[in-house]
């Protein structure tokens, strides 16, 4: 029996949970018509046999139609859900793993104009900020016909096996009820504090009456709403202690702060950049205070920690979602004393990010994750040994070698520069963002372990390439910053690269002109405001930094608006000219014939990369593929067959920014999904 605190047992009523780590309700966003089907139950089964004690399904699953999922959430109202949701039980059960969902109605956290066009429904008329639609305020019939939903819905998932469900309370329709800042009824459900619980109580006894006593029910709920005449931690201690002796409630699940504005969303679930667990204490005052089991997750993203919060009587199981999301298999490491090879969390939000804008979560830097059905989270071995010969050392090169080496092939990287990490290295400068080199640092130890060669400080050439007489050639060069795209005026420009590496120096009245919208603008932006100048930051989007997107663009946010920056959308740098010793900036309108100057003594234009890809071109006619990548086979996972020049001696890839400018997850996807087969 190990001595671990993590690998302890935890008794929660009569379901014991073999060890206490756990992922945490969230919702991935990869149903499909609304039911969690294989891709879905993939995904926890991965997590699931690699040991973690209880995997929670579902962020929000909608128990009304009137609660339509803005990012394709699980419809637990339709009777269709017990089939696909008994299929994940029974199989995360077989690897000895416990299921519970996440149940909830959204309230005014979503829109009117998704699914049946229904009305937002919630206890007073207050928009929320981040979904913007006015809500109705809920009639006595409406509040008698949702309570009936909730209890609907858990006698459905008891019928589907799982082990328990957990109840959302946190800027969800339940604690819309619980908040003053949303709560304009008056009684019996609206006016003190009993009256505003009465609804989840009203919910609980439901639930309790047709599930039985037996069956596991919690809630997730904030301790501390953290604004002017919201719940207070007063309050939500109070409420912890009323769910406590109802004797209606099972377990815990502590929060703090409010979702209904990126950036209080990001301080409930803070990114890169930020303090891990925040919010650790705050939980464990409310265990230590309650005597109740309590579970929490708030950037916890490494098993230190982690264990630090079991030992420490803090909590009694520990989320590690997202650190889940970059290594599954993090529970098993734990277990077989491996924690030196779990791929850590780099916060980058890469996951939420997407899906608050409808798109699937995926982990930045581990491709595997939400596509276990195609892609591999353990790299099998090759039929025969190989010698394959990478150029360039960023994301992309070194997912490659780390999955060629775990391949068994033997492996020679090349990279001009005197260490791994390509523009990873470049945006990790910058405090914010140093997170990121774990994605290199990771990869380095798992090359190292596989006996991999780097030949550093070499800008290979393709007699350096030959020398290694390979049998696969896989480019993965990235780019170079492109700035040349102005009328007139781009040698008066420098890029935001130049910003970030401190070879230019900033300027003390700077436009910025972001066209590719993604972090690099914004860190060199950041860069040059901290050193007192003054800022204008402009695009010709609607919005600014689109690719940064939402909870991500919250640090960048808080430390812009507090120095002298601007931002100016819907406006094209058309050229930039001399004017005395200063330069002046012409701005013109996709929109119409308008232009509007800037009088400024440095611009720096972020319009992404253009790929460095001379030596694939070399290359290209001695290879036996012509450099030709099977489309259809790269989409589906398949294998490369290609071979257009049988008397090629090699065949030639190339993957990354070498192709065009991404991302890093894009990179390491290219990485993967090829050379899993090579």
């Amino acid at each position: 029996m190990s001595n671990d605190p993590l690998l302890q047992p935890f008794q929660l009523k009569h379901l014991t949970l073999r060890n206490r780590i756990m992922i945490t309700s969230h919702e991935p966003a990869y149903p499909e018509d609304g039911m969690p089907k294989d891709r879905y139950r993939a995904y926890h089964v991965e997590r699931a046999k690699a040991g973690v004690a209880l995997t929670m399904t579902a962020g929000s699953a909608s128990v009304s139609r009137d609660s339509p999922p803005v990012f394709n959430n699980i419809l637990a109202w339709k009777e269709e859900v017990v089939g696909w949701m008994r299929r994940l039980t029974d199989e995360c059960h077989d690897h000895g793993c416990a299921v519970m969902i996440q149940l909830t109605h959204l309230g005014r956290r979503t829109r009117w104009d998704k699914a049946d066009w229904l009305p937002v429904v919630s206890p007073g008329h207050e928009r929320e900020a981040a979904h913007r639609s006015f809500p109705k305020k809920m009639e006595d019939w409406d509040i008698a016909r949702i309570i009936g939903d909730y209890v609907d819905a858990a006698e459905r998932m008891k019928a589907a096996g799982l082990d328990g469900i957990e109840l959302q309370a946190y800027g969800h329709l339940m604690d819309q009820f619980w908040s003053p800042l949303t709560n304009g009824l008056d009684g019996p459900y609206g006016g003190d504090l009993d009256n505003r619980l009465r609804f989840t109580f009203d919910i609980l006894r439901g639930i309790r009456d047709r599930c039985g006593d037996d069956f596991i029910v919690g809630l997730r709920s904030t301790g501390d709403e953290g604004l002017p005449g919201g719940i207070t931690a007063d309050d939500g201690l109070a409420i912890s202690r009323k769910l406590k002796d109802s004797g209606l409630v099972d377990f815990l699940n502590v929060v703090k702060g409010h979702i209904d504005t990126d950036a209080g969303l990001t301080d409930v679930i803070p990114v890169q950049g930020m303090r891990n667990a925040p919010h650790l204490d705050f939980a464990g005052a409310i265990r230590r205070a309650t005597n109740f089991p309590t579970f929490h997750a708030a950037k916890i993203p490494d098993v230190p920690t982690a264990r630090h919060a079991i030992a420490a009587g803090l909590l009694d199981m520990v989320g590690m979602t997202r650190a889940h999301m970059a290594d599954p298999h993090l529970v098993r490491k734990v277990i077989e004393g491996r924690e030196d090879e779990i791929r850590p969390c780099v916060g980058a939000n890469y996951c939420l990010d997407r899906i608050y804008q409808g798109g699937m979560a995926f982990c930045l830097h581990n491709a595997a994750t939400g596509r276990e059905e195609t892609m591999p989270h353990v790299i099998p071995p090759a039929p025969a040994k190989k010698r394959i010969t990478i150029v360039g050392a960023g994301p992309a090169g070194m997912e490659a070698a780390r999955v060629a080496s775990e391949r068994g092939h033997a492996v020679t990287v090349f990279e001009a520069a005197d260490r791994p990490g390509g523009q990873i290295r470049l945006t990790a400068l910058q405090e914010r963002r140093r997170e990121m080199m774990a994605i290199i640092a990771w990869r380095q130890a798992m090359c190292d372990k596989q006996g991999v060669t780097f030949r550093f400080n070499t800008f290979a050439d393709a007699g350096d390439v030959l020398a290694t007489d390979p049998d696969e050639v896989v480019i993965a060069t990235g780019g170079l910053p492109h700035t040349e795209v102005l009328v007139s005026g781009d040698d008066l420009v420098c890029s935001a690269w130049d910003i970030l590496s401190g070879d230019v120096k900033p300027g003390q009245n700077v436009l910025v002109y972001d066209d590719a919208g993604d972090h690099a603008a914004l860190q060199a932006a950041d860069l040059i405001a901290a050193t007192g100048a003054r800022v204008e930051i402009v695009t010709p989007d609607r919005a600014f930094a689109p690719e940064v997107m939402a909870m991500n663009l919250v640090p960048y946010m808080r430390s812009l608006q507090r120095r002298d920056t601007t931002f100016t959308v819907t406006w094209r740098l058309l050229s930039v000219a001399r004017d005395g010793n200063r330069l002046r900036a012409t701005l013109c309108s996709d929109y119409g014939d308008m232009t509007r100057d800037r009088i400024v003594d440095q611009v720096v234009v972020n319009h992404g990369t253009r790929p460095l890809d001379g030596l694939y071109f070399d290359l290209k006619p001695l290879s036996s593929n012509n450099g030709e990548v099977d489309y259809e086979a790269l989409a589906t996972g398949g294998m490369q067959t290609v071979r257009t020049h049988p008397n090629g001696a090699f065949r030639l890839f190339r993957i990354g920014d070498a192709v065009a400018a991404r991302n890093t997850h894009a990179a390491i996807y290219d990485a993967l999904r090829l050379v899993k087969d090579l």
